[in-house]
């Protein structure tokens, strides 16, 4: 059924919050990709949150879904895997700050791909917002940016750009899947597709891991688990081009969380980018909204 949504404004925000509880998750992912590499802190954590989102899920879901919804939850969690492999392995080379920023070429592409693939118009001031977050992410890279990498690091950022193509077409399914399935419903079978995947590798690379980074990762599936819940139910009800440029606010949390966690620098150039990305927020946020169609209104 097609209804005209009242507002972005509840939408937007509660995807900002989905965006600040993601970035919190990557800085204790990075933690974990440095103590027992990318691959067994995404295994174990994946587990967890497999566990969490069963448990909602079985205990909300009276039906299963149609196969062709099954297929589009099994193929993002396909994606979603080696997005998330490729990014965590690169963020242990790579500044938290700086790995967010080269990861937002994701969200201009992402902005295209929203018209190539979901018909969606892009107007002026989708544009305007996407260029203005855009220009932010290059004022901070480019104030962050040495010339004085290691070759571990180079690796490191030739993944995050790899993870970002992938995460601009994570953004299109993601939209695709809020229209079709309820938040939990996606996180259950996201995270099962994931798990299979990683189980694939388990012989050769698994490692059983210490009781003290059990919390961690713990800690990092539950915040996983909520920001997957909260931008399901924002992308459901608004379209990709008002909230991809949300997509830019990871970078003040980023910047946040490598300060306090990992001892990192936030310059003036950062300072600077993360005002141009505030910007390119309030200027998506003023957008007029669409029609969405085929929208559960049923909240999480």
């Amino acid at each position: 059924m097609n209804r005209e949504p009242l507002s972005t404004t509840v939408p937007f925000t509660v995807a900002c919050t989905g965006i600040a509880t993601f970035a919190c998750m990557d800085a204790l992912m990075k933690g974990l990709a440095i103590d027992m590499g990318a691959y067994n802190a995404l295994l174990w954590r994946t587990s967890i949150s497999l566990l969490l989102a069963a448990l909602l899920f079985f205990r909300k879901t009276t039906r299963w879904p149609r196969l062709g919804v099954i297929q589009l939850h099994v193929w993002r969690g396909v994606v979603t895997s080696l997005m998330a492999f490729l990014f965590f392995w690169g963020l242990a080379y790579v500044p938290l700050a700086e790995a967010i920023g080269l990861s937002f070429i994701a969200p201009l592409i992402a902005l295209y791909l929203a018209m190539a693939l979901l018909k969606e118009r892009i107007g002026r001031a989708a544009i305007l917002a996407s260029l203005i977050g855009f220009a932010g992410a290059m004022t901070i890279i480019g104030g962050r940016w040495s010339g004085a990498y290691s070759e571990d690091v180079g690796r490191g950022i030739a993944a995050i750009l790899m993870s970002a193509v992938l995460y601009a077409y994570n953004l299109i399914l993601q939209r695709q899947q809020a229209l079709l399935a309820k938040p939990v419903e996606i996180a259950f079978f996201q995270n099962a597709t994931m798990l299979v995947v990683y189980l694939c590798a388990a012989p050769f690379f698994a490692l059983v891991p210490a009781w003290a980074q059990l919390p961690s990762l713990a800690g990092a599936a539950i915040l996983g688990m909520v920001s997957l819940l909260l931008l399901s139910w924002a992308y459901a009800r608004a379209e990709a081009r008002i909230l991809i440029p949300v997509e830019y606010t990871a970078f003040i949390w980023a910047a946040l969380f490598g300060w306090l966690v990992f001892d990192e620098t936030v310059t003036l150039a950062t300072l600077c980018g993360t005002a141009l990305i505030v910007i390119a927020c309030l200027v998506a946020a003023r957008q007029k909204p669409g029609p969405v169609d085929h929208v559960e209104a049923t909240a999480v």
